[in-house]
């Protein structure tokens, strides 16, 4: 194959991955790219500008990495043979200079924006938030809305642009629920009592799941987190509350039992503390 075929090949191919690759983000709605709240809008701009930094260094080095192979191969009796050479500092300051000034911005910006989005930060507004108790059962999501004395499995609602303060724990092996378009995954595990701090700017309905794996069920452990309007959000808590299904600790025990690709159900609170009661029940006095 000829020098110049061969070197118009590799750009084509280069160029067609390129494409291709926007093609995809374009036609695709990846979640973490689609952010619908404040805090995964934020990371957003950490991933996309982590994304560039880093890029600083990897498109030289593959640039490099192909002039080399062109530069250096055997047929190639011009390239210049220096086996003895050991130093040359003006290359080591680039290699070696630029990759340290970008690991210190990088540092930087994890520090400020570790503090920035901490999730047991609440989110100010102005307007009061909203408490939504999760419980990650196997293999389910059992959410509880203790001011409005109802319950959910697999699905969720709230008002838009109203901070949502979501305490989380486990009645299962250990799992992370997430919602991406909103923000990040916070783990859920027995015995303890995460948070984390969302909002959402828009009304629609938004992919959760579990981030971790935790069994057999694990792929269907997803449900739908929908924000509407604070008149569609008070009309849907009434009609949960006529359901006629309560959420006693019996029907608790029920759901507990493991199970696997759960449709959405509803039920009114009839134990008010029943969040604490699950987060004690794991929690064994000391004995000497």
């Amino acid at each position: 194959m000829k020098k110049g075929l061969r070197i118009t090949l590799i750009t084509l191919i280069i160029l067609g991955i390129i494409t291709l690759s926007l093609f995809y983000l374009s036609t695709h709605n990846i979640a973490v790219l689609n952010p619908k709240g404040m805090i995964a809008l934020r990371q957003k701009q950490l991933i996309i500008f982590a994304t560039l930094l880093m890029l600083i260094v990897v498109i030289p080095v593959f640039i490099i990495t192909l002039f080399f192979i062109w530069r250096y191969k055997a047929s190639n009796i011009k390239a210049k043979y220096t086996p003895d050479s050991a130093h040359n500092y003006i290359a080591e300051c680039f290699w070696w200079g630029i990759p340290f000034i970008i690991i210190i911005i990088l540092g930087i910006v994890t520090y400020t924006s570790s503090h920035e989005l901490n999730p047991f930060k609440p989110i100010d507004t102005g307007k009061k938030s909203m408490v939504i108790q999760v419980v990650a059962l196997e293999w389910k999501w059992l959410f509880i809305y203790p001011e409005e004395n109802i319950a959910t499995i697999n699905f969720i609602q709230f008002p838009e642009h109203t901070p949502l303060d979501f305490e989380i724990t486990a009645d299962a092996p250990m799992n992370s629920f997430w919602i991406p378009q909103l923000g990040g995954q916070i783990y859920a595990m027995p015995a303890m009592r995460s948070k984390l701090h969302l909002i959402a700017h828009e009304s629609g309905d938004y992919r959760g799941s579990s981030a971790q794996l935790s069994g057999l069920g694990f792929a269907g452990m997803s449900f739908i987190a929908k924000a509407s309007s604070q008149a569609d959000f008070d009309r849907w808590v009434q009609s949960v509350k006529q359901s006629g299904k309560s959420l006693t600790l019996e029907e608790y025990d029920r759901l507990v039992a493991p199970s696997e690709h759960v449709k959405p159900a509803f039920y009114v609170l009839k134990e008010k503390d029943l969040f604490d009661q699950i987060i004690i029940k794991y929690i064994t006095p000391y004995k000497e």
